[in-house]
């Protein structure tokens, strides 16, 4: 299910005719709702899924998105891994409602993980040094004004 399908504020709804009426305004896709990102599809470059986003961790130190929790493999749930892909390593994609993350399915694989009853620590920077790393991403740095 795409963000659009998961929307019951109406935030997508710019062009759409709703009520006979034709709205010509709303956030979307510059501004998104994060509810409704939850469930969206995630493929790569050559179009193969990666998997679906099942949450999205916002800093609470800088007020930004960090990460997509992204899972990926097992069947029906079962065997499942999760990741944190950085927010920068993901990519909207618009015409197909979707994410574009630029990893293949073996680099995926291979990338830190975890299950869902063992968390890491997000907030160590060691861990998230790492991450970033991997995804070739750089971390969000408080820049004072």
């Amino acid at each position: 299910m795409n963000y659009e399908e998961r929307d019951t504020l109406g935030i997508y709804v710019r062009g759409k005719v709703l009520d006979g009426a034709v709205p010509d305004r709303g956030p979307g896709p510059h501004l998104m709702g994060a509810d409704t990102l939850l469930g969206n599809d995630v493929v790569n470059a050559q179009h193969e899924d990666l998997g679906d986003i099942k949450e999205i961790m916002l800093d609470m130190r800088t007020g930004r998105v960090a990460y997509a929790v992204l899972a990926f493999g097992g069947f029906l749930g079962m065997g499942e891994k999760l990741f944190a892909v950085p927010w920068a390593a993901l990519k909207l994609d618009t015409v197909n409602k979707r994410f574009v993350l630029d990893a293949s399915k073996d680099r995926l694989k291979d990338a830190p993980g975890f299950n869902k009853h063992e968390w890491p620590d997000m907030a160590d920077t060691s861990w998230e040094k790492g991450i970033h790393d991997y995804y070739g991403t750089k971390p969000f740095i408080e820049r004072p004004y």
